[in-house]
């Protein structure tokens, strides 16, 4: 008896088996289990069987492990090229763009020179260059504006250029020319902070909403036209008050005092422009200086009269 119902529960196991199997699709079935009559040997026939059939009997889905299903894979957007002239792109408009941009590496360029000129010695042939600097830095604006070729990449361009020809350059004319007269140390802190604040300047000018009007601080081009033209004339002033001038007009460029634009100072009356022209004639020099404090004090003068309108 105990022999017939070991051998009805193991057919039985196997019949489940193959029920199991064509479930599946499966096409193999399992083998016929062979009769022993050693008990262990039918106790390992029992567990393998039953293993196999564990193993191929479905698991349901609401006790079993949920299927792992392969997530979709992400495309990645292809890297496109960004169009360095925006609009449309004909030969002509392709001139006007490389014209813009020559002007702003000639100002770089020019910077680079001033930097080795002033090294070596020659302080107001760097401040011609620099003087330069200027001009072409204006221009290539005027250019873009004018030609309607103005673009992100100019601006960047322009932006660098600026920090290469005024924030680095100017300095270091200035203390080239203050190095004589002065402690080295105190040339050094002033040309550095030069450095400094038309970095600030110009960052603070890429992020910052624009004015047709104003200028939020005097812009770095400006403060280095008047370095330059400072090292040009050579105001006989003492080295204390220089650094102090160079001091203030650096706190001038990260200041948020309005300064009036060039065009708006150039629709000023001819009258106006009739007492510098006579001051030159008399006395260059103070003339230069009494318009540098003029401008500079211009600034918290029409700060203030905006709080009063406010």
């Amino acid at each position: 008896m105990r022999r017939s119902g070991t051998l009805a529960r193991q057919v039985l196991l196997v019949r489940v088996g193959r029920r199991a199997g064509e479930l599946r699709g499966a096409t193999d079935a399992l083998p016929e289990p062979r009769y022993s009559d050693h008990p262990r040997r039918r106790y390992g026939l029992q567990r393998f069987h039953r293993t196999r059939i564990e193993a191929i009997a479905p698991v349901s889905p609401a006790v079993g492990p949920a299927p792992l299903v392969e997530a979709p894979a992400v495309e990645e957007p292809a890297a496109t090229a960004i169009p360095l002239l925006p609009g449309e792109r004909t030969m002509a408009r392709r001139v006007k763009f490389a014209l813009v941009n020559a002007c702003t590496l000639a100002s770089l360029l020019l910077g680079i020179n001033a930097i080795f000129v002033a090294m070596r010695g020659d302080v107001r042939l760097a401040a011609f260059l620099l003087i330069a600097c200027v001009v072409f830095d204006g221009l290539d604006g005027a250019l873009a504006r004018r030609l309607g070729v103005s673009s992100p990449f100019g601006a960047q361009m322009d932006s660098l250029a600026d920090m290469c020809s005024f924030g680095l350059a100017a300095p270091v004319v200035v203390y080239a020319s203050l190095a004589g007269e002065v402690p080295a140390a105190a040339a050094g802190v002033a040309a550095a902070l030069v450095a400094a604040c038309a970095a600030i300047r110009l960052a603070r000018f890429n992020v910052s909403p624009k004015d047709g009007r104003f200028f939020c601080g005097v812009p770095t081009t400006m403060a280095a036209a008047v370095l330059a033209l400072m090292v040009v004339i050579g105001l006989p002033v003492p080295g204390a008050v220089q650094i102090a001038g160079v001091a203030l007009l650096a706190f001038t460029m990260v200041s948020s005092f309005p300064y009036a634009k060039l065009a708006r100072l150039v629709t000023l009356p001819p009258w106006v422009w009739l007492a510098p022209v006579v001051g030159a004639l008399i006395d260059a020099r103070l003339t230069f200086g009494l318009i540098v404090v003029g401008y500079l004090i211009s600034g918290p003068v029409l700060w203030l009269r905006q709080r009063r309108t406010i």
